[in-house]
């Protein structure tokens, strides 16, 4: 396979590491993370991506396989538990090839994009592969992955069935500029246009794989696009925090009379047009740019209403600080969500903070609703499509609820 670049040589050591307690439980209850207060000793100074042989408080016998991050405060990103393990390419292969036959499935349902690798949840901490139609998106949240990056994208690639392969680096690395490799950088084959065309259960989007947030677009809510698509036939559909329009598109795409498309970025609304003008649909799409809450509160005055109001916020608490801040804003859409829902409408409420736990968000939003004097049933809960599968606690973030008055 002929890359665009030569990739970096790095060739990891071997790290004897010791483990206290604590770090020995979190081992052995397969948790992937292992932080630097759980470490005892190291028999000598690592490098990112050095393989970390795990041992016990006070035993000799190897409890699992990491990666060594000395700049992180997960120290260690757990590969294999229970046990030694050689980490090679055939490793890596083959938690690659089982990944690939869980998403299976989606390529049978009119969707030609999906997330190949989910980090910690498949195996590969700090690692994100999307495909969109033929071009595959990596984005690295650390170091560690650099020694071993060629052979695990050589796999993706062939297993994908790509014709271009992109890197994107979160914020961090890009600062550290590492061994030559920028974000955005083209891995392998070519790129004619970085707004790259692909399908969702039939509806046509877009995404920029170059400059885009995350990877370009957000595949986790995909099944609660598919199902709004699906109530949405000769409905009046109000999206909020909107972004590029996936809720509004399958809205439109799905019989929609008439769709709003809400967020504060003028840009992210002229994607959500450009992703509706690659469809065909009868129903009417508007836009408003501003705060969301504020634009809730200016419909409500101005009496409006709709048949289904999708309120879908980015994280309201990336920490531990800001989960109170988080719930207050929970209960205020939910508030004013209630207020804008016709009778027998639909009122859909999500969140992706990871903090906020599902128990927390259905009942913040059970208790906002029943004292908003209106009728309503739950008629379903969802969380994560297929390709986003949660394997410790700190991987699930998303839950929504739908809410019939």
């Amino acid at each position: 396979m002929e890359f665009n670049l030569k990739f970096p040589e790095i060739r990891p050591n071997r790290l004897a590491v010791k483990l206290s307690k604590k770090g020995e439980r979190s081992v052995r209850s397969g948790h992937p993370w292992i932080f630097s207060d759980s470490v005892e000793k190291v028999n000598k100074k690592g490098s990112a991506g050095d393989l970390a042989i795990i041992f016990g408080s006070r035993s000799n016998e190897v409890m699992g396989v990491g990666l060594y991050d000395p700049s992180s405060p997960i120290r260690i990103k757990m590969l294999h538990a229970g046990g030694p393990a050689t980490i090679d390419e055939a490793f890596f292969q083959n938690r690659i090839s089982e990944a690939f036959e869980e998403r299976r499935p989606l390529l049978k349902t009119g969707t030609n994009s999906y997330r190949l690798l989910f980090g910690e949840n498949d195996g590969f901490p700090g690692f994100i592969a999307d495909v969109y139609a033929e071009v595959l998106v990596v984005k690295l949240y650390s170091e560690i992955w650099f020694p071993y990056l060629k052979p695990i994208l050589s796999k993706l690639i062939e297993t994908s069935k790509v014709a271009t392969a992109v890197l994107r680096m979160s914020r961090n690395l890009q600062n550290k500029h590492p061994h030559n490799l920028k974000d955005g950088m083209v891995l392998f084959g070519t790129l004619q246009d970085e707004n790259v065309h692909f399908k969702e259960h039939g509806v046509n989007f877009s995404a920029n794989v170059i400059k885009g947030h995350k990877t370009g677009y957000f595949l986790d809510h995909r099944h609660n696009r598919k199902r709004v698509g699906e109530l949405s036939e000769g409905k009046t559909v109000l999206d909020v925090f909107s972004y590029a329009g996936g809720f509004s598109v399958h809205a439109l795409a799905g019989g929609a009379s008439e769709v709003c498309s809400v967020d504060i970025s003028k840009q992210a609304l002229e994607v959500a047009r450009y992703n509706a003008s690659l469809n065909i649909y009868e129903g009417k799409h508007s836009t408003i740019a501003g705060d969301a809450f504020e634009v809730l509160e200016q419909l409500i005055s101005d009496g409006r209403s709709y048949d289904l109001v999708v309120i879908d916020p980015p994280s309201f608490a990336k920490s531990a600080r800001e989960v109170e801040g988080a719930k207050k804003k929970y209960r205020q859409l939910a508030s004013l969500g209630s207020q804008l829902v016709n009778r027998n409408g639909i009122l859909v409420l999500a969140s992706c903070s990871s903090r906020v736990s599902s128990e927390d968000f259905f009942g913040i939003n059970n208790e906002v609703l029943n004292s908003s004097c209106r009728k309503y049933k739950l008629i379903e809960t969802s969380f994560h499509d297929i390709d986003h599968p949660i394997r410790f606690p700190e991987g699930a973030y998303l839950k929504t609820a739908y809410y019939h008055f």
